[in-house]
Order: C-alpha cells, then structure tokens, then sequence
C-alpha cells in the first residue's frame, strides 16, 4: 500500500516592534499527520498545549535532516541516541499514521 503524501508550507514570521517581518519560508513533506500527532502528544504532559506543537516539528524536522544527511559526522554519535527517543516517543503516541514507521 502507497503512502498518502502530505505537503506542509513553514512560515517563520517575526514580530518585533509591533510589526511583522518574515525571516524563513519552505516546504515540508511525508506520509505523516503533523496535526494528529500533535493532538496526541499533549499526552505527554507538556506545560502548554504549544509545547507538543513545537516538540512534534522539532522531532520531525530533526528526523528528516538527520534521514537526508546520514552521511554527516555532525550526526554520526547523535542519530543512534535520536532513533531510540523517536522510537520511545512512538511507543507512546504513535506517528500520525496507520504506517508504523
């Protein structure tokens, strides 16, 4: 079965000054529901329900650069460690999907 394809825009804004100034944009895609894995991960007991907004991107920004670059020995002692959390975090909450993976 083919993974359904999900694309997500990244807007990065800043305020400052009372006015609004973009500083990053770009493109995001996978298989996995960013939004329902950050509903589930509010069980996780975060302070604020932003935090499991915030913990969930980073986690699948982080995934996805260390997958794009696992040739990079910035990486080389942290993907193992980064595996086994994402593996725990998983156990717990899942992965947005039906994928498993």
């Amino acid at each position: 079965m083919e993974k359904e394809k999900k694309s997500y825009y990244v807007n990065v804004i800043e305020a400052k000054d009372g006015k609004m100034a973009e500083v990053l944009d770009f493109n995001f895609g996978g298989h996995h529901d960013i939004a329902a894995m950050a509903d589930k991960a509010k069980s996780l007991g975060f302070a604020k329900d932003k935090h499991a907004k915030e913990f969930v991107l980073a986690m699948r920004f982080m995934h996805h650069v260390i997958k794009k670059n696992s040739d990079n020995p910035l990486f080389a002692q942290f993907a193992s460690q980064f595996e086994a959390f994402k593996q725990e975090v998983r156990s717990k909450i899942g992965c947005g999907c039906e994928c498993n993976s």
